[in-house]
């Protein structure tokens, strides 16, 4: 049985280390995204509307799972919501994140029937071992999910500042606050994919017929960055009451980046703290075997002798 549970092993770092290789090397769309898009775009004929239903497609099976779950409408809420925060926004992301749980629960569920073979006979491990291993399954992808998101806020937190100095550059050259919101979408859609995304859906929603204000809110509620929202907080502000918006941007500008310096300094300042618990626990137990392993050595070989011959 315990050849079982190193192929399984195997086989899940194999799985775990192609999916790393194809995703960080293999994938030819990185290197497109690197060059930029052509200069001169050929036109081509529902290409836009194809690409959706292409990845809808990849992600049938999953979504058909998806779609047997019983599933409340608050819960279906507030994956939706999660979902935003991460960036997947297709009308099928929940479904398809049903399915993965399914899934996922699944396949742990059998990794847990297969360690189970290794464990003694009429123990309570060979029962706990398929529970946790399907509990762990169910709560994995919304850990994964929580990562995502995490992840995302932290990126578009960190590109608002390059973003601000350049929609202060853009307003102070006689642009309005849309076209420096579009101008700001364009040319961070290399350096900052993140933000130039989510700008960019302000601009289509001010062009269907949206309010800026309600567009600018949007931007807070899709992300669920607290940066963002109080950057939206001033735009709307600003727009509402006519104060000079470059001046605004260029403050918060630097209110952001002496937080972010303050939130460096912090940082620093707790790593003494972080490291007593490693030093105590790995470092100091290694430096008192070599240090005071060779005495101790010494006195088992004669001190202890001596004692039980009754010399001392």
């Amino acid at each position: 049985m315990p050849i079982y549970v190193v192929l399984v092993f195997f086989a899940a770092l194999a799985s775990a280390i192609a999916v790393f290789g194809y995703q960080r090397y293999a994938r030819p769309g990185r290197v497109y995204e690197q060059l930029g898009e052509p200069v001169i775009d050929a036109p081509t004929t529902g290409a836009d509307g194809e690409a959706e239903p292409r990845k809808a497609r990849e992600f049938k099976m999953l979504e058909r799972v998806g779609r047997l779950m019983p599933e409340s409408e608050e819960s279906s809420t507030m994956i939706r919501r999660m979902l935003n925060y991460a960036g997947f926004r297709s009308d099928h992301a929940v479904q398809i994140f049903y399915g993965i749980r399914v899934f996922t629960v699944v396949g742990m569920l059998a990794l847990g029937l297969v360690m189970r073979g290794a464990a003694p006979e009429k123990s309570a491990l060979g029962l706990i071992l398929p529970l946790a291993a399907g509990l762990a399954g169910w709560i994995g992808p919304s850990f994964m999910l929580e990562k995502k998101i995490g992840k995302r806020q932290e990126i578009l937190r960190l590109s608002l500042p390059d973003a601000l100095d350049l929609m202060v550059i853009s307003v102070e050259a006689g642009l309005g606050l849309d076209q420096a919101v579009q101008y700001v979408a364009t040319e961070l859609r290399i350096a900052h994919p993140e933000l130039a995304e989510e700008f960019s859906l302000v601009t289509l929603e001010i062009r269907a017929g949206k309010r800026r204000s309600d567009a600018l809110k949007n931007v807070g509620e899709r992300t669920g960055e607290p940066e963002l929202k109080k950057l939206t907080a001033i735009m709307i502000q600003n727009d509402r009451f006519g104060t000079s918006i470059a001046e605004s941007l260029r403050n918060h500008s630097d209110f952001l980046r002496v937080r972010r310096r303050q939130q460096a300094e912090e940082r620093a300042g707790k790593v003494g703290v972080k490291l007593v618990f490693p030093i105590f626990f790995f470092i100091l137990p290694a430096m008192m075997l070599v240090c005071a392993g060779p005495g101790v050595i010494q006195v088992v070989k004669y001190l202890l002798p001596m004692l039980k011959n009754g010399v001392l």
